[in-house]
């Protein structure tokens, strides 16, 4: 099989990849290597042994680069869900309708098309287990994006990591345990079922953590709470060490649960039918040791889109191969595909460039290659601020303020040295320039509705919706957060701007929480001419659930969660077309109508 593949990796070398909505050719479904891809969500280049942290040990991810590769230099993008979608389209997120982690600016564009709608067409079964983080509502579900099996949430963040409500297959679930461990065993139950089946897998595991909340079981943070760290960040004084703790735990619990999947491969004797890629979506999320990088995440410089990207594929790709060319998230579906052997024809060229060769050991002149990092225009106290671009050649940066640096003699972006290569600033420059002019227009808001009817089931959490009046969200990040303070005052309301896709009668149930003291109150759901009465009449007074497992003192502004109780409303008809769908109080006998974590409207 290994001959076979490798003389198709030589022929897909020398093609053009592009993409389109449809495949229109791929690999013959036989002798094709399964694939796992895992995801690290916070994780800093830094935040690695392999790398030479000593204040954390994390042997089973080092292994994938002493078995395989290790790319030396790897960009993704400076916050979480841009870089999924560069992962899935071989593109810069701009262009895929990407331009933000929530409030709707984190899907992306039905048309385009992922990898595993690739890998799906060539024959495979393809799984996600964990943060997606591209869309809830479909068609931007991973369900509808190429995976047939999914578990974990769609959001950006998820505010409890022990036994929270979960999404499987776009049906609201119960996780068991501590989250991370409990995506690795959903990942392991697919593999299983696959070899089973003498099927070929994609399976995608994109871990939760290190994002916070900072929580993590205490066999993970036992082992590191009297640690002596002896690796600090450049401006130790930035450092917190609750937080700094409680992430280098969270880097090992990923560690034992890669253990546990490699351990598992093994078992099946698949170790060397199967490709694995490990990388994280952006830089650190706090300041901890990062190699002397400027930056975390949330930033364009080094520190906040360099991360550790390692390939493994055993008897194929040469143990112990460091990749020197710069490389990018937006690599991943080409380099992956054409390993896998498997092509398909595609519409418009994409951002990517396909890094077998490198991999399999061939000579490859470097090219002149480089890799944007982007942030797009944000108002802000009624100023536009950006876009800002930084451009990184094999050499040189040069960040969004003009600033020139000399990535091979000054890897820390202290020493600007624009003055000196006036040459150099001018073509990244130009990069930067023809980038931006590429991608049009750009909006500074995402004014996209939220999808209703695209399947049985549409969830519209709080995060995608707006508070009128007094209404108050639980907390200042959007993402795990419920509306409350929903007193009955005067512009009270509840809207989330929609599309409804088929007319149809839809089933409505809020899940919600209520204070015995405030059963009673009487609201309206309304879109366009159809309404529906509905009215509290059991309470629903949980507590607030995490703070108990939180290993910091602060959340920021980052909600708690609670146990949500569903009330079934009653039934209503939605017409095909965009509008507000609202939540009106009528009669508030008490303090509060009632807190709402999400609605879901059922297709009938």
């Amino acid at each position: 099989m290994r001959l076979c593949l490798k003389t198709v990796l030589l022929v897909l070398g020398m093609l053009t990849v592009f993409i389109s909505p449809a495949i229109l050719w791929a690999a013959p479904q036989e002798n094709l290597p399964n694939v796992v891809i895992l995801l690290a969500d916070d994780q800093g280049w830094g935040d690695l042994s392999l790398h030479g942290n000593t204040n954390l040990s994390t042997p089973h991810i080092d292994s994938l680069a002493n078995e395989g590769a290790q790319f030396d230099h790897f960009f993704v993008c400076p916050v979480c869900a841009p870089t999924r979608a560069e992962f899935m389209t071989g593109r810069y997120y701009a262009r895929t309708g990407v331009r933000g982690v929530s409030t709707g600016e984190e899907r992306m564009n039905p048309n385009e098309l992922t990898i595993a709608d690739v890998f799906q067409t060539a024959g495979y079964a393809t799984g996600a287990f964990g943060k997606w983080h591209n869309g809830t509502q479909f068609p931007y579900h991973p369900n509808a994006r190429g995976f047939e099996e999914y578990f974990g949430f769609t959001a950006g963040h998820w505010g409890h990591y022990f036994s929270p409500l979960l999404d499987h297959n776009n049906q609201l679930t119960l996780g068991e345990g501590y989250l991370t461990d409990d995506l690795t065993n959903h990942a392991i139950d697919f593999i299983s079922t696959q070899y089973a089946a003498d099927k070929p897998f994609l399976c995608y595991l994109p871990f939760n953590i290190p994002h916070s909340p900072m929580q993590v079981p205490d066999k993970f943070y036992d082992q590191v709470k009297n640690r002596e760290l002896k690796m600090h960040h450049r401006d130790p004084e930035k450092e917190e060490e609750l937080h700094l703790r409680a992430a280098l735990a969270m880097c090992e619990n990923i560690d034992f649960n890669v253990g546990r999947l490699l351990a598992h491969l093994d078992q099946l004797n698949l170790a060397e039918d199967t490709i694995i890629v490990y990388f994280s979506d952006n830089g650190p999320n706090g300041w901890r040791w990062n190699g002397d990088m400027k930056g975390k995440k949330g930033t364009i410089d080094e520190g906040g889109v360099r991360v550790p990207c390692l390939i493994r594929w055993k008897g194929t790709i040469p143990a112990g191969t460091v990749i020197k060319p710069i490389a990018g998230a937006i690599d991943l579906l080409p380099t992956i595909t054409s390993l896998a052997g498997i092509s398909f024809d595609l519409k418009y060229p994409i951002d990517g460039k396909n890094l077998a060769p490198l991999l399999l050991g061939e000579k490859e002149d470097e090219v002149n290659r480089k890799i944007i990092s982007y942030h797009p225009p944000r108002e802000r106290r009624g100023k536009i601020v950006g876009p800002l671009v930084s451009v990184r050649s094999q050499q040189y940066r040069l960040d969004s303020q003009g600033q020139l640096f000399d990535m091979f003699q000054d890897p820390g972006q202290r020493n600007d040295v624009a003055s000196a290569h006036p040459d150099i600033v001018n073509e990244l420059q130009k990069s930067s320039n023809e980038f931006l002019a590429s991608l049009g227009e750009i909006p500074t808001s995402d004014t996209r509705p939220f999808s209703v009817g695209g399947a049985k089931i549409t969830q519209l959490p709080a995060r995608d919706g707006v508070a009128h009046g007094e209404v108050q969200r639980s907390a200042g990040a959007p993402n795990c957060s419920y509306f409350t303070h929903w007193t009955g005052a005067e512009g009270d309301k509840i809207t989330w701007h929609v599309d409804v896709l088929d007319d149809a009668e839809y089933e409505v149930q809020i899940h919600y929480a209520c204070r015995a003291k405030d059963v009673g109150a009487s609201f309206e759901v309304r879109f366009q001419d159809s309404h529906l009465q509905g009215k509290v009449t059991e309470p629903n007074d949980p507590p607030l659930v995490g703070k108990e497992q939180d290993r910091t003192n602060d959340r920021g502004s980052e909600s708690y969660v609670k146990d949500w109780k569903p009330m079934t409303v009653g039934t209503i008809h939605l017409e095909k077309g965009a509008g507000q769908l609202t939540l009106k109080e009528l009669n508030v006998p008490g303090d509060e109508v009632m807190e709402v974590r999400l609605i879901q409207l059922i297709k009938q």
